[in-house]
């Protein structure tokens, strides 16, 4: 491998906040964050997304045209970036993007997983060869397509002296099981993360997510409600396994709360966050005992509520940041630098999933390569 390639990682999760967008150095396989930047997903697009994420009943116009804005979208975050951090187009070896993920079904007989965003789009807009549509060739050798990301945790936060999990928490929360002596990292998705208290906190008070979990924290945890939810057939599920917010959505939350008709929704955001910490300490508890270290990444770091929460059930587990462990691997940037890798790793024709972790009958090279045509920097 070249010394001192550099890769654009792209990625918007399904809490559909917006597009983070790195730029990462990777020297001796390496990484190195060198340029970030977040763009948010313009209003209307947003919500028509949204709404496609939420109701099965669509057309192939909008499917189309969705696809084609969501690439101008990704193409537009790449260019931003190449801005901000003065560097020219011919200087990135290639754009890995996640792309939006619209539906993802990890069970037989037809697995799928659908993301959007044109590749072509990017790739002709910003002149960069682009590596998309991770997932599907996972879930062609009999694996769910997902989590992705814990071979990239394993290169980057594995230690020889302590047992840990990396844990990003999204709409969704997954887990990476990295044990100190080196054996195949396990993982998992865990359950929701973010997705139910941001839809909840939407529908009840106007405003895009409970900041700092400071509404939750106001409520009352409901037992009864914690109970039913947890008694969901997803936790007890053996891993591999996967899930999406197709599952934990506005619906299932519906049907549970039939049952509890006099809540207060304050009651209920307190009863969301526990049942998030909840189902994440259990994963842990159960399929990584011996953990000395939870590194947590993704937008959930910031729920000062959930993290405070997830330390008092992991009593005798060090919680942290990945920043605090890892300097220069911010959380919030830690999904998009693994889809640069990723992209790296397609590119010099190597697996990037772990069988172990999506129950694929092998190690695959991921993705579709989309060449780049003429640089628009150089074209005349």
């Amino acid at each position: 491998m070249t010394r001192g390639e550099h890769f654009i990682g792209l990625m918007s999760g399904t809490s559909m906040d917006g597009i983070d967008a790195v730029i990462v150095r990777f020297s001796d396989n390496q990484p190195q964050l060198l340029h970030s930047l977040a763009l948010s997903w313009p209003e209307t697009l947003r919500i028509r997304l949204s709404q496609l994420t939420t109701n099965d009943a669509t057309t192939l116009r909008e499917l189309g045209q969705l696809d084609l804005l969501c690439g101008q979208q990704f193409a537009e975050a790449s260019l931003q970036l190449l801005s901000q951090a003065k560097m020219d187009a011919r200087e990135i070896s290639a754009i890995g993007s996640h792309g939006q993920t619209l539906f993802h079904h990890p069970q037989p007989p037809t697995r799928f997983s659908m993301q959007i965003g044109d590749p072509n789009t990017i790739a002709e807009r910003t002149g960069i060869t682009v590596v998309a549509d991770f997932r599907r060739r996972d879930m062609a050798a009999g694996g769910q397509g997902a989590p992705l990301v814990p071979a990239f945790h394993q290169s980057v936060f594995h230690d020889p002296q302590c047992n840990r999990v990396i844990l990003n928490i999204g709409g969704i929360a997954n887990i990476t099981i990295l044990p100190e002596n080196g054996r195949v990292p396990a993982g998992f998705d865990t359950g929701p993360g973010n997705c139910l208290m941001d839809r909840w906190t939407q529908k009840n008070t106007g405003k895009a997510y409970d900041k700092n979990g400071e509404w939750a924290r106001g409520g009352k945890v409901n037992p009864s409600l914690l109970a039913q939810l947890l008694g969901d057939d997803y936790f007890s599920r053996p891993s591999p396994k996967s899930t999406g917010t197709e599952y934990f959505s506005s619906s299932w939350l519906d049907r549970h709360l039939q049952n509890h008709p006099r809540l207060s929704p304050q009651d209920v955001q307190a009863t969301l966050l526990q049942l998030s910490c909840q189902s994440i300490a259990n994963a842990i508890q159960l399929s990584a005992p011996g953990t000395q270290e939870v590194l947590i990444c993704g937008g959930g770091v910031h729920n000062h509520t959930l993290v405070s929460a997830l330390q008092e059930q992991l009593r005798d587990i060090a919680v942290l940041s990945t920043a605090q462990t890892t300097p220069g691997i911010d959380p919030d940037w830690v999904e998009a630098m693994a889809f640069a890798w990723l992209a790296k790793e397609t590119l010099h024709s190597r697996p990037g999933n772990l069988p172990k972790v999506t129950g694929a009958s092998h190690a695959v090279i991921l993705g579709g390569i989309y060449p780049c045509g003429q640089n628009p920097s150089s074209a005349e």
